[in-house]
């Protein structure tokens, strides 16, 4: 039994029937089990367009999806925005991949010329490219350490203000063409491009969410030891594929 026994995580899954394409609910599954083996019980509830948001939420975690996902939850979002903002700025937790991570930011522009608003988290700007960014990815974070997935997207997303990359890629393309570096960091928001899923290959991101949630619940966290023998041979393998 661990000193986290007894105590609740709630990860909300955001907008999982619309942004959820390419496996992103891998995240859910994978943080809810690294809660369980810190010894936390974990409570998912999923987050659809005229539900009832659950302001309560320990962790927020949201997928990618298509543009047109994007355009199906974007007057949903608005109208939760200023409590995900207010959430953001007090600390809570969040991971958004892809379609997300470009709503978190101030617009999209559609290649289709469709400018799509976001809600201000990142100080960042996306706009649709021609070409499709696809293949592994890895990158290098001072928080994280080495961060491998794979990205599929056509977004090209520019960051500004006091938004930081989540970190600098050492394979792949990142955010854009133009700089070396992916994702965006603010509070304790992560946002990414990468899929793959992500979490199952880099706990140390898992970590970090679970830990920032049972601080801000229980003012404190243990951690469990953890075995990620199996995990660090994955993530050995991940690296050395091809682009």
């Amino acid at each position: 039994m661990t000193s986290n026994s007894g105590k609740s995580l709630k990860i909300v899954q955001l907008y999982p029937r619309d942004m959820n394409i390419y496996g992103d609910w891998g995240n859910t599954l994978s943080l809810s089990r690294r809660a369980k083996a810190h010894g936390f019980d974990v409570e998912i509830v999923d987050y659809n367009p005229e539900d009832s948001f659950p302001t309560d939420a320990d962790i927020i975690v949201g997928g990618g999806g298509q543009d047109s996902g994007q355009s199906v939850i974007g007057d949903d979002l608005q109208s939760i925005a200023a409590t995900l903002r207010e959430m953001a700025e007090k600390g809570t937790p969040m991971l958004v991949i892809c379609g997300l991570y470009q709503l978190f930011g101030n617009e999209f522009r559609t290649i289709g010329g469709q400018v799509l608003p976001g809600i201000g988290i990142f100080d960042a700007v996306t706009v649709g490219g021609e070409e499709r960014l696809i293949g592994n990815i890895v990158e290098e974070s001072s928080e994280f350490g080495t961060i491998i997935g794979y990205e599929n997207h056509s977004g090209l997303t520019t960051l500004s203000g006091t938004t930081e990359p989540l970190a600098k890629v050492t394979k792949g393309e990142g955010n854009n063409k133009d700089d070396e570096f992916e994702g965006a960091r603010v509070h304790n928001v992560v946002g990414t491009y990468l899929h793959g899923s992500l979490l199952p290959k880099n706990p140390a991101i898992s970590d970090f969410l679970i830990q920032k949630a049972a601080e801000n619940k229980y003012g404190e966290f243990t951690p469990a030891t953890i075995n990620d023998e199996l995990v660090e041979k994955a993530r050995a393998s991940a690296s050395q594929r091809p682009r």
